[in-house]
């Protein structure tokens, strides 16, 4: 049962009361806008006689209400506009009800009104709406959090709890109006990725969500099952695989934007639902493809902040390229002093304990020396970096190295500690790519459900041919914290996945009664408690049902104590 706070009752009262009135408070009509606050406060200086008939819409957010004309704010999608509103105008005839009952008593802040009107500037200098007309378009049921700020732009009381703010993102967007700013440059990279790719000619597609089978990272994936086909089907991880057989159907470069998912762990960088580009370019590889990104990754950088140069927490990043290269043997050679190139899954092993890494059985070679990796050499890839060069037994999908046996061409890019994309020169050869797979069975078999699974069909594909190619995944969220200075992932997305909300349990008359019981402090106060349970004497037996879980509960005064004892 929905327990009301004393205001949302009295919300819902205005609510009955408005249609008491004949006013509907959710009309379905449209509401005519020719006007966005940011347009008013951007140009009206300058084309004053364009604003003598406008009509705006959004919520109010506040309001000073001086007798028989009031200020007050109304916030829409680009910002907010301070509105001046007065009896006469809006009630031209001899019934006040619009103004004295409507505006001053059944509306509150957060409703959704439609206002028309002329722009002025006020005495003070502030630019206003002179309203003429006024239109209730939503009600607001449940008061919003009233966030304070003073002349200087401090906040006082904000709605700042971070669980509150990802649960109810929609009342963060609201009452913090500079969380839109980080949404927008969301979006504003990925149209200026988009824009990149399409000016050379590459195609966005969009490949199949629900797959049959899991491919194309190193990742546990969620599980479905189909009812009509009677069979089980997974969630993404990647969509390597689909988008490499569009490059073998004749496409000489594919990219897409799209939601992975992924069974593991959640922390500041991770999100088990998450947005990645991936492309691939035919006739190209790694290292034409390190250079794509150093110019992929400028020019959006340009786009949104107007230089290369940006501050990231305490640190100033640089991204205009050329990138520093370090191979992976050398990064953990630089950062741990240890040389893993020629250590077998025994020798790694050794090395983690001696490094305190803690590792299992399920590890093969790649895992333990990606490991190392993570535990020594991230945190210090602070400018941008590529890594090169891995190990062969860590990317299964990538091609052998051209010069140096046991490596396979693929880099990752690493800002700040973390990684943000992820390439290869991709393996092409259908008889390699299956032996590969079937390494990836075997580490299955010992327990490690990150291993690839067996795709039959993209190895088919691989048969008929896949020219020279090289791919790239982008991790769009991480990107985004970048470009934006946030420092975790739930900054960047709009809804990210929270534990079930907790609710709150009603108790039990039985339960409230003990309850109050163990508030008591003197022998004065348990009058009404001993009238209300029926109790008398110095001893009662009243049942827990549920508060414990533990039976009955013996609620004993004696003097001036009073103690509780369960009974099994």
């Amino acid at each position: 049962m929905q327990v009301l706070s004393e205001q949302e009752l009295e919300r819902r009262k205005d609510r009955e009361e408005l249609m008491k009135l004949g006013i509907n408070p959710y009309p379905a009509e449209a509401f005519p806008i020719n006007v966005t606050a940011e347009d008013i406060h951007r140009n009206y200086e300058n084309r004053k006689t364009d604003y003598k008939d406008i009509m705006i819409a959004g919520r109010l957010m506040s309001r000073r209400i001086m007798g028989s004309a009031s200020f007050g704010e109304i916030q829409d999608a680009t910002g907010r506009l301070q509105f001046y509103i007065r009896r006469d105008d809006i009630c031209p005839s001899e019934d006040p009800t619009l103004y004295n009952t409507v505006f001053k008593k059944l509306l509150g802040i957060g409703d959704f009104l439609g206002l028309k009107g002329y722009i002025f500037t006020t005495q003070t200098g502030e630019i206003s709406l002179h309203v003429t007309e006024m239109k209730v378009l939503s009600k607001s049921v449940k008061p919003l959090p009233i966030v304070k700020r003073d002349e200087e732009g401090n906040v006082h009381d904000g709605f700042t709890d971070p669980e509150m703010r990802y649960r109810q993102r929609y009342v963060d967007l609201t009452v913090n109006p500079e969380v839109k700013d980080t949404f927008v440059t969301r979006s504003k990279i990925i149209s200026q990725m988009r824009r990149y790719f399409d000016d050379h000619g590459w195609l966005e597609v969009e490949t199949p969500i629900l797959q049959a089978v899991h491919g194309g990272a190193a990742a546990r994936p969620f599980e479905t099952h189909h009812n009509t086909l009677d069979m089980p089907l997974f969630l993404r991880i990647a969509n390597e695989l689909y988008l490499k057989r569009l490059i073998v159907g004749g496409f000489d470069g594919v990219y897409e934007f799209g939601k992975m998912f992924r069974n593991e762990g959640m922390d500041r960088t991770h999100n088990p639902e998450f947005t990645s580009m991936e492309i691939y370019v035919a006739y190209k590889d790694y290292i034409w493809m390190m250079e794509m990104v150093e110019e992929l990754i400028e020019q959006v950088c340009e786009k949104i902040h107007g230089k290369t140069e940006i501050q990231v927490g305490d640190k100033k990043i640089e991204f205009a390229g050329p990138y520093r290269r370090l191979t992976m043997y050398d990064s953990i050679k630089e950062y741990a002093g240890i040389d893993v190139s020629q250590l077998d899954e025994t020798g790694l092993r050794a090395v983690c304990k001696q490094l305190a890494i803690e590792v299992d059985d399920t590890m093969g070679r790649g895992k333990l020396i990606d490991e190392i990796f993570g535990a020594k050499v991230e945190a210090n890839l602070i400018q941008p970096t590529y890594i090169t060069d891995y190990p062969i037994e860590m990317t299964p999908l990538a091609k052998k190295h051209r010069t140096e046996p046991g490596l396979v061409e693929r880099f990752e890019l690493f800002v700040n500690g973390k990684e943000i994309a992820n390439a290869y020169t991709e393996l092409n050869d259908p008889i390699d790519q299956r032996e590969r797979f079937e390494e990836q069975l075997k580490l299955a078999a010992r327990g490690d459900d990150e291993a690839m699974a067996m795709d039959d069909d993209f190895l088919r594909a691989l048969e008929y041919g896949m020219p020279p190619t090289s791919g790239l995944g982008i991790g769009i969220d991480r990107l985004t914290m970048l470009l934006t200075n946030k420092t975790t992932i739930q900054e960047v997305l709009f809804f990210p996945q929270m534990r079930p909300e907790k609710k709150a349990v009603e108790m039990t008359e039985e339960e409230k009664i003990i309850f109050e019981l163990l508030k008591v402090d003197s022998p004065a106060d348990l009058a009404d408690l001993k009238s209300k349970a029926g109790l008398s004497g110095k001893k009662w037996d009243v049942a827990m049902k549920g508060l414990t879980g533990k039976g009955v509960a013996i609620v004993t005064k004696e003097a001036d104590s009073i103690t509780v004892a369960l009974a099994d």
